[in-house]
């Protein structure tokens, strides 16, 4: 069963919809004993970083995350989940992340020409910078749906696959048993469907 975390932010049945479509059990949920008897756990998210990551810490679900990723079991954030993962965000301010993977969240404006549009809404192709189980259905070149204003930096060790738009920014990381998405899987049509589909297939690594 994946466990789908209920803190207030993101569109979650979409989510809990997509798994079903590939006949996989979600449940979307803020109880941490669901959590912890999950196989796998999505840490989804819409909105400002600094918001989220206080809900999380108001609801104690930080540090089931960080304790169900440090047992090994399967863990992946989405598009603002993603950047939870990370050490820290420069979004309206300083915040700190979970630090579960060393790197900043920083505004796509500091790094892409004056005349795109922030956010970067819309589909865009990914490069796929290192072979990872999440990426196994996945083939360099196809396109998945990205809404963001933000995206990690200095985060070398984890990437997986880069996005063009004007530079190349972060879409994909993943290092040990913790995933994350820039884009959202469940608005990407066969080939979100495929990554999730991959997600279930990640084993524990303890």
């Amino acid at each position: 069963m994946v466990a789908i975390i209920d803190y207030g932010v993101g569109n979650l049945f979409s989510l809990r919809s997509s798994f079903a479509a590939i006949g996989e059990e979600a449940e979307v949920t803020s109880d941490p004993e669901v959590i912890r008897r999950a196989d796998r756990v999505i840490l989804p998210g819409v909105g400002a970083f600094g918001d989220a990551a206080e809900k999380l810490r108001q609801t104690g679900l930080d540090r089931v995350v960080r304790e169900e990723a440090g047992r090994g079991k399967p863990l992946m954030g989405i598009c603002l989940g993603m950047q939870l993962l990370f050490e820290r965000s420069f979004e309206y301010g300083e915040h700190e992340g979970l630090g579960l993977l060393k790197g900043e969240i920083r505004p796509i404006a500091e790094r892409i020409p004056e005349n795109l549009k922030i956010p970067q809404m819309g589909w865009n192709a990914l490069k796929i910078v290192r072979q990872s189980p999440l990426l196994k259905y996945t083939q360099d070149g196809e396109y998945v749906y990205f809404v963001h204003s933000y995206s990690a930096v200095k985060c070398e060790e984890s990437l997986l696959a880069s996005t063009e738009y004007g530079a190349e920014l972060t879409a994909c990381v993943g290092l040990g048993n913790v995933y994350g998405c820039q884009f959202h899987p469940e608005k990407s049509g066969a080939v979100g469907l495929k990554m999730l589909k991959a997600f279930c297939e990640t084993g524990a690594e303890v």
